[in-house]
């Protein structure tokens, strides 16, 4: 029967955090990974039994083994999110039976939760967000579906990714299916953030713009009406010598009709 070392290395730990950097929660599904950073941080410590159950007290270790169960209950504690706790809280409870109350808690409904991640897969899309950001979301369904035991190869990843895509990509879209060896998520990912900067450079608007050749004319068509209409309410309160003058000038033909009527009056 294994017993609880006799040293007391576990206790000079203040921090958990440090050695199990990550907060084990239900909607991150996160479950493998916090598992096995607690589960190696145990085994350094010389308490893993008190988890796995192979370690069991004994008339002359019970005041120890109990120091040591309510030390990991404590590890564990600080690593699990306030819903998590809730959950699995019981008084009294060992190391190990809390741990299994959280294996529990996470093993029940794989398939169902399978089965809603795989149709989130399948039914994303990139929308307005960029390849950085699209590749991130799939890839975190992708980790999700493997801590529920449900995995896809990394070719079914890249072909999800592609699926997902706007036409715009459709270009990138042919290289990558036809590409041999066929490319790896990283591979892909990196092919299309190469191919949104290009689409980027080819869409830069127009520095200029604002400054196009019809505004110009705009502003001298204004000004020269003006000038216009002012000429011509100067002169028609002047008299009608100017006006017959300028229109002698500058409209000839309605000149000589003017003319041509007054001669014929």
């Amino acid at each position: 029967m294994a017993t609880t070392p006799a040293n007391d290395k576990p206790f000079g730990i203040s921090q958990i955090k440090a050695y199990v950097p990550i907060t084990l929660d239900m909607t991150k599904l996160n479950y493998d990974m916090w598992r096995e950073l607690f589960e190696t941080h145990c085994n350094s410590f010389g308490v893993l039994g008190h988890i796995d159950g192979s370690s069991a007290p004994t008339a002359e270790t019970e005041k120890s083994w109990k120091e040591h169960n309510d030390l990991v209950k404590m590890w564990i504690y600080g690593t699990i999110s306030d819903s998590i706790l809730e959950t699995v809280l019981k008084p009294k409870c060992t190391a190990n039976s809390l741990w299994l109350a959280i294996e529990n808690l996470f093993r029940d409904n794989k398939e169902a939760r399978a089965m809603q991640l795989e149709n989130d897969l399948r039914t994303t899309v990139i929308g307005d967000i960029s390849i950085h950001d699209y590749c991130k979301k799939l890839k975190s369904i992708s980790d999700l579906l493997t801590n529920v035991d449900s995995p896809i190869t990394d070719k079914v990843l890249v072909m999800h990714l592609l699926n997902g895509l706007s036409e715009k990509y459709d270009s990138i879209i042919n290289v990558i299916k036809h590409k041999s060896p066929f490319p790896g998520f990283i591979e892909a990912r990196s092919m299309l953030q190469l191919e949104e900067d290009r689409l980027a450079k080819h869409h830069k608007p127009n520095p200029t713009n604002h400054l196009t050749s019809s505004a110009p004319a705009v502003l001298y068509t204004t000004s020269d009406n003006r000038s216009r209409d002012g000429n011509g309410s100067t002169n028609n309160n002047g008299g009608n010598y100017g006006g017959n003058y300028r229109g002698n000038g500058n409209y000839r033909g309605r000149g000589r009709g003017r003319n041509n009527r007054g001669r014929g009056g």
